[in-house]
């Protein structure tokens, strides 16, 4: 399986992460109303009262208090989580006792007992057990400590006094209850070694995935991350435009280093680091790369960005071409050639798809150096919401990737022209817009005007692109592509199967074109007579490499399969008990 196949794999698995509400405070209110609700249903049902107000009350205080207590058991003494386990918690206490009067009346029981309320109880507690060892953090000891406290507390204010007794001391109950208190017992344990030997406990990975996203500290996944990180040599190509009177600087950055592997763990967010390290004159496109160069810590991130501010001029040049865009059914690939070193943009918009695969670069390197290219700089776009490319589209790019470095090779080179402006000063402030914002570059050759559009995002909504396009054309610019740096950086958290908001999908398609043309017509302003350097570094940090997600990946499906396991011994468990 192909490392790309296991960064997708994992996650699709995000979706799991949606299931508890989005505030802790609608988990407050829903674990209220739910308790309250089946206090009054086994108050009216079971006990057959008519007075429910204060079983209803009492539960409900009860409920409240101990959320209070579970905090002091909780390694990171969150609040949220104990509200988020009190509602799926108490959601499982109130259908235990809502199957169980279903099936006492399916059976015509005359006298209904308190043996599916005690289950209820039971079946809370061992949810809790579970919750607490694998997100709260709790050893199994400790779980077992806290795992009665609301429950218990919430039955016996429920019961009348007059029946605990009996309703607790009840064998079958008793001995149901112990069923699934050990099935919890034995899920803990199972899924926390279900990664060895690569990974040492999944409950600590999960636990420092849920500190990072939820209290924004990447600390304790970045060490764990790290201790399987492995020391490589990773490239950054720039093309630096610079005005003739070197006052004008501008950088086209394509770095070998990933984005990722999610907010706010390590490089996540580095191509706003690279374009604020370079004074905010920069477009950190998305080169063909993959998740195996991530950078696991902020730690390596830093000696990244310390490395990089040392690059070489490999050649220096006055002279670009017009540029040439070849289209072959989906894919579509726009070059320009400065002196002998060609800068290549390859898409599939509208149609759109995950990153481009280290095959397609290595092909398309052999071919400009069969070519006699000195380099070509290639940029996956990132422009369109897609699945794995498939064989048709990617021998598709080949051909149009091939084609337009061949009509290059023919065209004239002229001297040049270029201008660019960011939004810095537009305080535009959108979900799908990470820290970097959106720019423009005006490039004047042979007396035309060209432009490039790029946006600190992760990917963009399908069509989008076309409608700037369109925009632009309406009034006579060329718009030659729009990029997107593919960061992982969100500064809301995305509830959604992605994990991140692409480009347009909460800015405005027509809102986006005209912030995209006012920036044009600013560096349309601003144009500078120019001449070229292109620079490479040869950085020595850590990077995550493709093993650590095949272990994650099995780690991941090993837990599941045990989950469904126990899942399935817990439902059978319940049936029993219907038909006992």
């Amino acid at each position: 399986m192909s490392e790309q196949d296991d960064v997708s794999k994992i996650q699709k698995r995000y979706s799991l992460t949606l299931i508890n509400p989005s505030s802790h405070y609608i988990s407050l209110v829903i674990s209220v109303v739910v308790a309250g609700i089946m206090a009054a249903f086994v108050s009216l049902t079971y006990l057959n009262m008519t007075d429910i107000i204060f079983p209803v009350l009492g539960v409900i205080g009860v409920l409240v208090g101990t959320q209070f207590l579970d905090i002091l058991f909780a390694r990171h003494k969150e609040y949220s989580k104990s509200l988020h386990v009190s509602l799926f918690g108490n959601g499982l206490f109130f259908v235990s006792t809502l199957i169980g009067f279903g099936a006492m009346m399916l059976f015509a029981k005359d006298n209904l007992d308190l043996f599916y309320v005690t289950i209820g109880m039971f079946v809370f507690a061992s949810f809790r057990i579970g919750i607490f060892t694998t997100i709260l953090g709790a050893s199994l000891k400790k779980a077992w400590g806290v795992a009665f406290i609301q429950p218990l507390a919430m039955y016996l204010i429920l019961i009348p006094s007059t029946m605990w007794i009996d309703s607790l001391t009840n064998p079958m109950a008793l001995l149901f209850g112990a069923a699934f208190l050990g099935l919890a017992t034995g899920w803990s344990y199972f899924t926390d070694r279900a990664g060895r030997p690569a990974v040492d406990s999944t409950h600590e990975l999960i636990q420092a995935y849920v500190t990072s996203a939820s209290k924004n500290d990447p600390t304790e996944m970045e060490q764990i991350i790290e201790r399987k990180s492995k020391h490589s040599t990773v490239s950054t190509t720039q093309i630096k435009f610079q005005s003739n009177d070197k006052q004008v600087r501008f950088s086209m950055v394509l770095p070998d280093i990933h984005p990722g592997p999610f907010h706010p763990v390590g490089g996540s967010n580095i191509p706003y680091l690279i374009y604020k390290n370079m004074d905010s004159t920069a477009m950190v496109m998305h080169s063909i790369s993959n998740h195996d160069l991530n950078l696991p810590s902020q730690e390596e991130v830093n000696n990244y960005l310390t490395s990089i501010s040392d690059s070489q001029v490999l050649r220096n040049g006055v002279g670009c071409t017009e540029p040439v865009i070849v289209q072959i059914n989906n894919a579509r690939a726009g070059g320009l050639l400065f002196d002998k070193t060609a800068l290549l943009f390859l898409s599939l918009s509208p149609h759109g798809m995950e990153d481009l695969t280290m095959d397609i670069r290595t092909q398309i390197e052999q071919f400009a150096k069969n070519r006699n290219f000195e380099q070509v700089m290639i940029v996956d776009t990132h422009n369109a919401m897609g699945d794995e490319i498939s064989k048709e589209d990617s021998e598709d790019l080949l051909i149009a990737a091939k084609s337009t470095l061949d009509t290059l090779k023919t065209k004239q080179s002229y001297p040049f022209k270029f201008g660019y402006q960011n939004s810095n000063d537009m305080n535009i402030k959108k979900a799908d817009i990470a820290m970097g914002g959106i720019a423009i570059l005006c490039l004047e050759i042979n007396n035309k005007k060209y432009f490039v559009g790029w946006a600190d995002a992760n990917n963009m909504e399908n069509g989008v692109r076309e409608q700037i396009v369109k925009h632009f054309a309406n009034i006579g610019y060329e718009l030659i592509e729009i990029c997107t740096s593919d960061t992982h950086y969100t500064a809301d958290g995305a509830r959604n199967k992605n994990g991140y908001f692409q480009l347009g999908m909460i800015s405005e398609p027509t809102q986006l074109a005209n912030w995209y043309l006012e920036l044009a017509q600013k560096a349309e302003k601003q144009m500078s007579e120019c001449s070229f350097e292109i620079l490479e570094n040869q950085s020595k940090v850590k990077v995550m490499g493709s093993d650590i997600y095949a272990d994650y990946l099995k780690c991941m499906n090993k837990s599941m399969n045990i989950t469904k396991v126990f899942l399935l011994a817990d439902a059978g468990l319940f049936a029993l008990s219907i038909f006992l």
